[in-house]
């Protein structure tokens, strides 16, 4: 009768690892919708940063330039129906590393922005200024990151996050100051476009988490 106990009470420690580690639908349909709001609300965050930067960075608010193109950032032209026909892992993986390179970019255009206000600074009182703004949307693509990491170790438990980025490509010196602002400007539109097609991705995945 012993053993019987231990090896019932066995069966439900299992059953309870089991569960814990395998989300259920339920959890994992609202795990995509908190990401998919979590990237609207980013979106908007960089749509507002584009403005903001197009009228200090390039003194023209309605500045357009939609041939120029950078080649560290993530191709933004996709094949619909191969779009649609990815499993979710393919799917999560692209998201995850897609999201690094706009990260690093980000990361590198702020560094930049900081050195050319530090004059600025010095000088008189500056509120939320567009390195503070940038970063804040490093913040968003960071916590975007961590869910969609999450959802990866759920499907393969050997997967587990980075702890460093792979470094850019070896950054080209930029002929003109005019150049680099421009380089800025692209990152902005770029993921713009980008967090549009990453919030249909998280809708599609939602919907194909069936009960």
């Amino acid at each position: 009768m012993t053993v019987c106990w231990w090896a019932l009470i066995l069966l439900c420690c299992v059953l309870d690892c089991v569960e814990s580690s395998t989300p259920s639908p339920v959890l994992r349909r609202n795990k995509y919708n908190n990401s998919f709001r979590l990237t609207r609300s980013t979106r908007t965050r960089v749509q507002q940063l584009q403005r903001k930067y197009k009228e200090q960075q390039l003194g023209d608010k309605h500045f357009e330039d939609k041939g120029r193109q950078l080649k560290d950032l993530p191709s933004l032209s996709t094949d619909f129906y191969s779009w649609l026909n990815l499993t979710e892992w393919e799917r999560l993986h692209a998201a995850f590393w897609d999201m690094q390179a706009y990260w690093k970019m980000l990361e590198r255009k702020r560094k930049q922005l900081e050195m050319e206000e530090k004059e600025l600074m010095a000088n008189r009182a500056v509120g939320n200024t567009l390195p503070q703004s940038v970063w804040h949307i490093q913040l968003d693509l960071r916590d975007l990151m961590s869910h969609v990491s999450t959802q990866m170790s759920y499907m393969n438990s050997s997967w587990t996050k980075p702890t460093s980025l792979p470094p850019l490509n070896p950054q080209t010196r930029y002929k003109t100051e005019w150049h680099s602002r421009v380089e800025g400007y692209i990152i902005l539109r770029d993921l713009d476009l980008y967090l549009t097609k990453l919030a249909r991705d998280f809708l599609l995945l939602a919907s194909k988490t069936h009960l």
